[in-house]
């Protein structure tokens, strides 16, 4: 089965956010309430209750700003930090790319938060969990597309087989290349190969991204088993119950009657 991904072209993004607006409706996240800080971006950063956002940018080129607008969210990486770090086994990848988190199985230790290179995980408060972007999975696989491609206007965001979305970005920057815009493909190598595709105007780092994203360490797992172990099986008991399925991959039967039209 082919793997899927999402392209974002920034060059094409206006900063509405409808895209974050669809994301929190679909999957029912309530509003964060936020003070302004100096900047139109809201929410200052993702979290528990917002998985998608857009990021602003002011650049000032040759005395002239520039306002850039790059819509972030989990870019489920086929080498995956938050994966190699869950001590629980509450992440896994499916065959199609996408990495999904299992909340029975998260014992909200933040682990994967503070692991992922591109801070696209939030804990939900009233949950206790790690959550963050799903790719509308139970969307998917009822023939839609995510709720956010579903509600961008301008077409910046695409979704569809992953090799089909890197042709189409690549043809994008040879576009941008010929009006004169430094474009670039991100997303295609890094971390064996992300499943957000970004077509970008300018470097990864104007935009918030790590040029070289690296994953983290994978050995969290036995350092745990290890500390545990020093206070005694009866302590270690209640963990070994959360361990011994790790693997499990959440039920997708959710939005089995979805609106065609949502």
């Amino acid at each position: 089965m082919a793997e899927l991904a999402m392209s974002v072209d920034v060059s094409k993004c206006t900063g509405c956010r409808g895209c974050q607006v669809a994301c929190k409706q679909w999957n029912g996240l309530p509003a964060v309430k936020t003070g302004f800080s100096g900047s139109y971006e809201n929410p200052p950063r993702i979290g528990g209750d917002t998985w998608t956002r857009v990021r602003f940018i002011e650049k000032e080129d040759s005395g002239k700003m520039r306002f850039l607008f790059r819509k972030e969210q989990c870019m489920h990486c086929t080498e995956a930090s938050c994966q190699a770090v869950c001590a629980a086994g509450a992440i896994q990848k499916t065959d199609r790319g996408m990495v999904v988190f299992n909340d029975d199985r998260c014992v909200g230790c933040k682990n994967c938060v503070v692991a992922c290179p591109f801070h696209a995980i939030g804990l939900s408060e009233e949950t206790g969990s790690s959550r963050k972007c799903r790719f509308c999975y139970e969307r998917i696989d009822n023939g839609m597309e995510p709720a956010c491609v579903k509600a961008c206007p301008t077409g910046a965001i695409s979704f569809g087989d992953r090799d089909k979305m890197l042709t189409q970005a690549k043809q994008r920057v040879s576009v941008l290349h010929g009006t004169g815009v430094n474009a670039r493909v991100y997303g295609e190598h890094e971390l064996g190969g992300l499943h957000v595709i970004y077509v970008l105007d300018d470097e990864p780092e104007v935009y918030g991204l790590p040029a070289h994203p690296r994953v983290a360490t994978a050995g969290l797992f036995n350092n745990w088993l290890h500390a545990l172990a020093g206070v005694g099986v009866v302590a270690f008991a209640p963990f070994w119950l959360i361990f011994r399925e790790r693997g499990t991959v959440p039920d997708k039967s959710v939005g089995a009657e979805v609106d065609d039209n949502a």
